[in-house]
């Protein structure tokens, strides 16, 4: 095992994604020779899901059967074993997957229950789902384990891995109408220390105050935002900062403020050109899509609607050929339900309606998709499926109506 980490390390300059396909090559090797080495095995399953996690998209998913394949051979075996259920969750970390990883995920909190991160790996499942109260008592218990961690070990500062958690605490707050539990999510970010300087933190700090005022369409506190606090390396991070411009550009072109938006369009245009050509992750193409959707929101403010349309489907077609970061649950809005706003918006009811029943499919219980769905079913005179949506967003937020919602026009 060690010869083979090994193979990582070797060549200066070699290409992360070429070292990746090394270590796997090496891993089959270490795993057929070993066969009954259960660890051995479970570490080329982990191999396996590198290579894909630094590989073009593949929608077959080939290689995360394979090493689910692997994992669930081994899991009668093992059932407490942390890192199966771990490996299992990230290899079904896809909305055409996710179902078959409900019971490593619920298993998961219960075989290391200590662990903050542990405790939030099965929320990646539920937030695929649209399984909000699972995805939120997982995360609640998360960020109570990373915040007795931090008392234990870093007095005063705020882990990571519990701004992690909270992002997706959040966002499952914001999917469920309980506004006032995401405001608290928002007002806990401003943070004195960190206990590392982790991307993870970075993307959460960003993500947390743009989701609500996008998912609550607060337009004008979207084009305010700014990349806070001060202290966190933003330049090491150019894809974390581009989360806020692309709030601030949406937000901004939103509320009729087209200077703020075209800066902030340049911005976003500005960070993806820097990121062309980066090692790992592809997070010019995750940028790349923030920046159409902003430019489209732009050219309708401009009274440009057949360039806001080009340039929104575009944004929504790219999308759905990549996979998301799993350190995210999700777009900050995905480009999808956006189109549908964009259409709902030019008085296009039957068109908006199939592209927010598309986003559904991938971005499950989203409740700006209902929303949407019910205004656009409504307007296209589609009566019965007026009456399911409004009946999903009710019951989403167990029977009581967010004053968001009144506002857009919903009511018991």
């Amino acid at each position: 095992m060690i010869a083979a980490i090994g193979t990582y390390y070797k060549g200066d300059g070699v290409p992360h994604a070429t070292r990746v396909v090394a270590y796997e090559q090496a891993m089959a090797t270490a795993a057929q020779r070993n066969p009954d080495d259960h660890e051995v095995q479970i570490f080329y399953a982990l191999s396996m899901l590198g290579v894909a996690y630094n590989s073009p998209p593949d929608k077959t998913y080939a290689r995360q059967k394979q090493a689910a394949a692997i994992l669930n051979g081994l899991l009668p075996l093992e059932p407490n074993h942390p890192g199966i259920a771990h490996y299992m969750i990230h290899s079904f970390d896809y909305p055409e997957l996710a179902e078959l990883a409900v019971p490593a995920a619920r298993a998961y909190a219960k075989i290391a229950p200590a662990a903050p991160h542990a405790l939030h790996m099965p929320s990646h499942i539920f937030t695929r789902l649209g399984y909000w109260q699972e995805s939120i008592s997982s995360n609640l218990a998360s960020a109570a384990a990373a915040r007795a961690l931090m008392a234990r070990t870093h007095p005063g500062a705020t882990s990571y891995e519990g701004l992690h958690a909270m992002d997706y605490l959040e966002y499952a707050y914001l999917q469920t109408g309980q506004d006032a539990s995401a405001r608290a999510i928002v007002d806990s970010t401003q943070i004195a220390a960190l206990d590392a300087p982790a991307f993870q933190a970075g993307y959460a700090l960003a993500a947390i105050p743009a989701r609500y005022a996008l998912e609550r369409r607060d337009w004008k506190a979207a084009a305010a935002l700014g990349t806070q606090p001060a202290s966190f390396p933003w330049e090491k991070y150019p894809w974390n900062a581009a989360i806020i411009h692309f709030a601030r550009a949406v937000g901004a072109a939103r509320s009729g403020d087209l200077a703020t938006a075209r800066q902030a369009t340049a911005m976003l245009d500005s960070i993806q050109s820097g990121l062309r050509g980066q090692k790992g992750f592809d997070w010019a193409t995750q940028v790349e899509i923030q920046h159409r959707a902003a430019q489209a929101w732009l050219a309708y403010a401009e009274k440009k609607n057949d360039e806001a349309l080009t340039l929104m489907r575009s944004a929504a077609d790219l999308e759905d050929s990549t996979d998301k970061h799993p350190v995210t649950p999700g777009s900050v809005l995905p480009a999808r339900e956006q189109l549908g706003d964009l259409l709902l918006g030019l008085g296009k009811a039957d068109a908006a309606l199939n592209e927010y029943e598309s986003s559904l499919k991938t971005a499950r219980g989203r409740l700006n998709s209902y929303l949407g769905a019910w205004q656009a079913a409504s307007r296209a005179k589609q009566g019965d499926k007026a009456k399911d949506y409004k009946e999903r967003l009710l019951a989403q937020c167990a029977g009581s109506v967010p004053d968001r919602l009144v506002a857009a026009g919903l009511s018991k």
